[in-house]
């Protein structure tokens, strides 16, 4: 990793939404920002960005790529990175940065918005088919399947409500049950209102013929044709950084049930560790691309009010020893 310069206002690791966000933020505050990125986007396999006002259904990509440019142009530095550590500089300097590649770098605060990974069930086929047929948020990608048949992968408590959830989209929703809990009589009557089946049994796999997913196979070898799979997977921070300053990630509940973990943050994206802060999905889990832009803005004027009061006691320290 190479960088302009050793030490800077502001490191921020991670290179997604939440961090180019903060980046340009803190760049037209004229800050001196770094950031650095692993260069794995959460959203890699999708094939546009919704619901992101001004840039709908923009490719993944090339909202990064306009995200980077923007921020350098004001002057923040985007390199690519793995980083593996941080640990606080005595004496309340800041912060040192460590990459894989046995590079470091000092910084007088850190922004760490590292992202989520998406743990899937263990089902063959599934991995491959990620952000591309097999799904789980409507609101990414409802609009693409609308009226289309939609399965719903069970494996745990929340499948009857995403069932309930997709059957806004599209008319034509089926539940597996495979590994999730029998649903109650109240959960039958409401699929069966809502006009949602429900078939019994393991799923083995996915048909899919031309590179098009076409349909779920049962360990019965049934196959029922479908166009989209929803699931529930795990999500999962990437808090490897965090932990390494002392800050470990807690288990999240959606609906009763354990979905992932993140790290805690305020509002405004401040950790229990003075002088660092993280956004977007490394502290919500459920964050959309939007949003965690709008974390990495928040955040970043947080830091750079932070340090404009370090700033303010330094200039009187200086002034006062200087009388």
């Amino acid at each position: 990793m190479e960088t302009k310069r050793q030490r800077y206002d502001v490191v921020i690791v991670g290179g997604g939404a939440a961090g180019l966000s903060g980046a340009l933020t803190l760049a037209r505050a004229r800050r001196s920002v770094l950031v650095i990125d692993a260069g794995e986007p959460r959203n890699a396999p999708a094939s546009h960005v919704h619901n992101y006002l001004g840039r709908e259904s923009t490719p993944p990509g090339e909202l990064l790529a306009i995200g980077r440019g923007e921020a350098a142009g004001y002057g923040a530095e985007i390199v690519a990175g793995r980083v593996v550590s941080a640990e606080r500089l005595p004496e309340d300097r800041g912060f040192r940065v460590a990459t894989d590649d046995g590079g470091t770098v000092e910084a007088r605060r850190l922004l760490v918005t590292t992202g989520l990974v998406d743990e899937l069930p263990e089902v063959p086929g599934l991995a491959e088919r990620w952000g591309r047929e097999v799904l789980h948020c409507p609101y990414c990608h409802g609009r693409e399947v609308a009226d289309r048949p939609v399965g719903v992968l069970s494996t745990g408590p929340l499948a009857v409500h995403q069932a309930l959830m997709w059957r806004q989209w599209s008319g034509d929703v089926t539940l597996f049950l495979h590994t999730g809990p029998e649903p109650t009589e109240e959960e039958y009557e409401q699929l069966a209102a809502r006009g949602v089946a429900v078939v019994d049994g393991a799923v083995a796999g996915l048909e899919i013929a031309d590179d098009r997913f076409t349909g779920v196979r049962l360990e019965s070898g049934r196959v029922v044709p479908r166009e989209a799979l929803v699931v529930q997977g795990r999500f999962t921070a990437r808090s490897a950084v965090l932990e390494s300053l002392g800050l470990e990630p807690e288990a999240r509940e959606m609906g009763g049930a354990v979905v992932g973990s993140s790290v805690a943050t305020d509002p405004g994206g401040a950790t229990e560790v003075p002088g660092v802060w993280a956004a977007g999905n490394v502290t919500d889990l459920t964050e959309q691309v939007i949003g965690a832009a709008a974390a990495g803005l928040r955040a970043a004027g947080a830091i750079n009010g932070d340090l404009i009061a370090e700033d303010t006691r330094m200039a009187v320290a200086a002034r006062r020893h200087a009388s």
